[in-house]
């Protein structure tokens, strides 16, 4: 699809994808060489606002480009393949494995950069994103640099693992839940699992679990040569602090941001406030946090 990548106001973006379109929203500000970031969605049905069915109404990404339009960047957000606008591009999405949502970041790079004057766009990747990022920007071209927000820096298993720990009502669960982890871990699926565990680690997305807990965060950022801004908030219930650590470790010369009293979808929380935080996934009208767009803008514009 042809457009022009300095309009003004929101348009529908798509690019080819394996059965049918990958599509996208394009959200632009008035300067006709802005740089152009593309956001990737974190992990489940997340469509290209940042919400998704399960409960979160926050809107994030949204909220984000519409900052950064007003700042002169522009933004493409994106639908992962097989869900909401690029629904068409495969049939069962439980069949995507991060493989293939890391090549498709890569077709989005090589459609936009060419049509951008700077000739390359910004990688931001939220959450489980972020991974798809870094496994996109291996020895790509066309990549400015990346954004990680709330990006987890160590293997998902043992992110999985603290998510479960976390929870005293999950401790009856724990034995079966890290038993499946490991077995998952060393790329092997489990036929049986019990009906509280099913949301989680159902047959059918255990290919592509298995596929997630293959990648090493450490890793795949220190062989990253562009420029590396992480973003991350002090109040995240889902990706913490060490997370950040583990990945500025990895990549010393990475600009670091942490973000006190910021929640995993990027809105200001009382700290300690557990249902106050949980509420925020659902509240579009509260803004993003304070410094979360001005963290990016000085990033991109440098």
């Amino acid at each position: 699809m042809v457009f022009s990548i300095h309009a003004t106001a929101e348009q529908v973006v798509q690019i080819p994808g394996p059965q049918g379109p990958l599509q996208g929203a394009l959200l632009s500000g008035s300067a006709p060489s802005a740089p152009l970031v593309l956001i990737i969605p974190g992990s489940g049905p997340t469509n290209r606002d940042g919400n998704s069915p399960l409960g979160i109404g926050a809107a994030p990404y949204r909220l984000l480009a519409q900052a950064l339009a007003a700042r002169d960047i522009q933004t493409v957000r994106i639908d992962k393949r097989g869900m909401f606008g690029s629904r068409a591009a495969i049939a069962d999405p439980d069949q995507v494995r991060m493989q293939d949502y890391a090549h498709d970041v890569r077709a989005w790079v090589e459609y936009l950069a060419d049509r951008n004057s700077q000739g390359c766009i910004w990688l931001l990747g939220h959450s489980e994103g972020g991974l798809v990022a870094l496994q996109a920007a291996q020895n790509s071209t066309g990549v400015c640099g990346l954004i990680l927000a709330a990006t987890p820096g160590r293997p998902m298993a043992s992110v999985v693992r603290d998510q479960l720990e976390g929870n005293p009502a999950n401790q009856p669960l724990l034995p079966e839940a890290m038993s499946i982890i490991r077995s998952l871990e060393q790329g092997k699926a489990v036929a049986e699992v019990s009906a509280p565990l099913e949301p989680l680690f159902r047959p059918k997305v255990q290919g592509y679990l298995i596929s997630l807990f293959q990648l090493d965060p450490g890793q795949l950022i220190n062989n990253i040569s562009r420029p590396v801004l992480i973003l991350q908030g002090t109040e995240d219930l889902q990706v913490h602090t060490k997370d950040a650590q583990a990945l500025a470790t990895a990549k010393p010369d990475a600009i670091v941001k942490l973000l006190p009293g910021v929640n995993h979808v990027l809105k200001e929380v009382p700290e300690g406030d557990t249902q106050a935080n949980l509420r925020a996934y659902a509240q579009r009208d509260l803004p993003l946090a304070p410094g979360v767009v001005e963290a990016i803008v000085d990033f991109v514009k440098r």
